[in-house]
């Protein structure tokens, strides 16, 4: 009967193996994901943060690649742990997989608060940017950032092209005649700005506003997405590495 149960055992510890091994495998293929999806967001739509009042939607991005490298990490730590059935490693695995849970976590509730104010962010401090910073001495960053949004989302001011009329740029002499940026044209030319009609500059209804605004929602509901995808596969990690780890402490003692 003693033998009957220690082969039980045996096969229970060979089972929670497998299932850990399968879980670990999609958790670094998930802690991939996040890694990808953080610098992503950082390399290619960086154009877009220096216009943002807060560093938020920034600070997200950088949890999720923080998250995601250690994740990585963990994954092949736990690789280990699984194959030599080491219980002081698999107590190591199981506290990285709560401090990467814990880190995903404010990753969460930072996109979700950044989510819930971003309209009236974007309508306070756009505008303003536009008006006080857009080709300003020392605002080099901003004003790219600002003819990179224009160009790429296809629009012209923060609301409207109108916009512009109240900007320190447009009102100076080096505007030249402008009414409006040049990156407001369909087609770029110098001076293109000195003409407002609809067949030469974008008069997109909501204006820039409206467009980065569904811009960083999506990425933010990407972001969270991808975060929640792998905090779930975490929780059954850290369920199937406790059963690990009591089976082998109750096998060899």
């Amino acid at each position: 009967m003693a033998h009957y149960k220690v082969e039980q055992d045996d096969w229970l510890i060979v089972y929670l193996k497998y299932l850990l091994f399968v879980f670990n495998f999609f958790f670094w293929v998930g802690g991939a994901t996040v890694l990808a999806v953080g610098v992503w967001t950082l390399v290619e739509k960086s154009g877009y943060l220096s216009i943002l009042a807060s560093s938020t939607f920034a600070a997200s991005a950088y949890i999720l690649i923080f998250a995601g490298a250690l994740v990585m990490v963990t994954g092949f730590l736990g690789f280990g742990a699984i194959i030599r059935e080491d219980r002081s490693c698999l107590s190591t695995y199981f506290c990285l997989l709560l401090v990467i849970f814990l880190v995903e976590l404010v990753a969460g509730v930072l996109a979700h608060m950044y989510y819930q104010r971003l309209s009236e962010e974007l309508k306070q401090h756009l505008t303003r940017t536009l008006a006080e910073n857009y080709r300003q001495p020392g605002a080099v960053d901003i004003t790219l950032s600002v003819d990179r949004l224009q160009q790429d989302f296809k629009c012209c001011g923060s609301n409207s092209s109108a916009d512009w009329q109240h900007s320190a740029y447009i009102l100076s002499q080096e505007a030249e005649g402008r009414r409006v940026p040049d990156s407001c044209c369909k087609t770029v030319v110098v001076r293109c700005g000195q003409r407002v009609h609809p067949s030469n500059i974008y008069k997109v209804e909501g204006g820039c506003i409206t467009k980065l605004e569904q811009f960083l929602a999506d990425h933010l509901l990407l972001m969270g997405a991808v975060g929640i995808g792998v905090a779930c596969l975490q929780i059954c990690g850290m369920v199937l590495t406790c059963c690990l780890h009591r089976r082998l402490q109750l096998h060899f003692y």
